[in-house]
């Protein structure tokens, strides 16, 4: 057997497109989304790099294969957190929820920032499933349509920025970080509360 980077045993033999595709997340978790290599996937497995060919097409697929499986972790995650809330305690469960996903994986976590590709079915499928999700809650509040995208647009932004700073060591001053994130929650939850329906245009 190899070990992953942690030095958890990843099996050799028998390997599947979906173990290949679990393992590769893993590895962004560990060394970052912008380098899951093949190379690197393949010292996982102790194997050479063209018997990963034999379960994914190439990096590009590989990169494919597992934004959408983590879009799809991620949804379910958001999901699960504002089941059998409504309004603010779903906004707040939404929002720890993201935050949560974000910190346990972040190499996961970087895959699923970017729209996916219009040709791209599953990938649009897991991203609908999680735009669902956030429309539930943004409906709690009255919003719909433009109004729900322009909400979600700008929670989704403040969230991603909060959530990429953590990870990169941004918060230096010596005050809680749990407390700030709190209080941003708070300060988005008064502005989807208060949201101005969109002038017609």
């Amino acid at each position: 057997m190899a070990s992953g980077s942690h030095g958890t045993p990843v099996a050799r033999a028998g390997l599947t497109s979906a173990t290949v595709v679990g393992e590769a997340a893993r590895l962004a978790d560990d060394v970052g989304w912008d380098r899951l290599t093949l190379a690197g996937l393949a010292d996982r497995f102790g194997v050479a790099v063209p018997s990963l060919y034999k379960h994914v097409d190439g990096l590009g697929a590989l990169r494919r294969e597992v934004a959408a499986s983590s879009v799809r972790e991620f949804g379910d995650a958001l999901a699960t957190a504002i089941a059998g809330a409504t309004k603010r305690e779903a906004f707040r469960a939404m929002a720890y929820a993201f935050r949560r996903y974000a910190g346990a994986h972040p190499g996961r976590y970087a895959s699923t920032v970017r729209a996916p590709d219009p040709d791209d079915e599953e990938a649009r499928a897991a991203s609908t499933e999680v735009l669902e999700t956030v429309g539930r809650v943004m409906a709690g509040y009255g919003l719909e349509g433009a109004d729900a995208i322009d909400a979600t647009r700008a929670v989704r932004s403040a969230l991603h920025g909060f959530v990429s700073l953590e990870a990169a060591g941004g918060f230096g001053i010596p005050q809680d970080v749990d407390r700030s994130f709190e209080r941003m929650v708070d300060l988005l939850d008064a502005a989807v509360r208060s949201w101005r329906p969109a002038r017609p245009e």
